[in-house]
């Protein structure tokens, strides 16, 4: 591809992001319309939503090769769509309140749970959906998984308690928070690209310092989530070390040491 075509297509592609549309390649509408045969598209779409795909879709083939695909044997692996995750992102984005029943951790159900709910997040440790939701009732932020949700009711709230709740959940969210600072050593500045994907899941920002040549990326993250960090740093290797989080450091330290003790080798001696 030569340079005027790269330009072109750069300019095609700004146009159709600044007016809101997305290319889509034959290949993308077959497998699309293949996706929307199982069962579970009733689940993810609304009748109307999935109606109107079916209308779109309806001139492209459909490969039919379901039939042909064998997937090897594998450890059961939990949904990662769930039903009431279109439930509760219309409750969330018509602010309303709602009214919960759910299971608790140790047995026992919780039912006529008043609060209102903050957003959704999926942990990609564990695999699971939770609702981050405030109890108005015990004033605590909770964390609840979609899993152990038994049944939720909508629930109306005035403008004001809605903007109250808000503020006070932004605040209350931003104090979780912790926050690092990983540097890419300069000598691999030439694979930005991956070594940001792989930190794709946490929230993060890039910053470049032009006297030393090097990228720092800003992660913020939540404490129970401090170890997938350290495994994403660890599988990245040489590429990249922490110039800020005092936790981070101290446990990159200690598995070090364990490492270098397991082949007799003292950290004295290691520096």
């Amino acid at each position: 591809m030569n340079l005027f075509e790269k330009i072109f297509n750069y300019q095609i592609i700004s146009r159709l992001d600044e007016s809101g549309s997305f290319a889509l390649t034959g290949q993308e509408r077959t497998w699309l319309k293949m996706m929307l045969e199982p069962v579970e598209s009733t689940q993810a779409f609304t009748p109307e939503t999935l109606g109107k795909l079916d209308e779109i879709l309806q001139t492209d083939d459909v490969t039919g090769i379901q039939g042909i695909i064998i997937e090897k044997a594998k450890s059961r692996e939990r949904q990662v769509y769930h039903p009431l995750l279109r439930v509760l992102r219309r409750i969330i984005m018509r602010n309303l309140g709602i009214r919960l029943t759910y299971r608790m951790k140790h047995g026992g159900i919780k039912s006529n749970q008043h609060g209102f709910p903050y957003k959704l997040e999926y942990n990609v440790v564990k695999r699971e959906w939770y609702l981050l939701w405030y109890n108005t009732r015990q004033h605590t932020l909770m964390s609840s998984k979609l899993q152990n949700i038994v049944a939720v009711e909508e629930s109306e709230l005035s403008a004001e308690r809605v903007d109250a709740l808000k503020e006070l959940l932004g605040r209350l969210w931003e104090e979780r928070k912790e926050h690092a600072v990983i540097q890419v050593v300069p000598t691999y500045n030439v694979e930005l690209s991956r070594i940001l994907y792989a930190f794709s899941c946490f929230e993060k920002s890039v910053s470049y310092d032009e006297d030393v040549d090097a990228y720092r990326i800003h992660i913020s993250y939540l404490a129970d989530e401090s170890e997938f960090l350290l495994s994403k740093i660890r599988f990245l290797g040489l590429r990249v070390k922490i110039v800020k989080g005092e936790h981070l450091k101290g446990r990159m330290r200690e598995s070090a040491s364990r490492a270098l003790a397991r082949y007799g080798v003292q950290e004295e001696e290691a520096q």
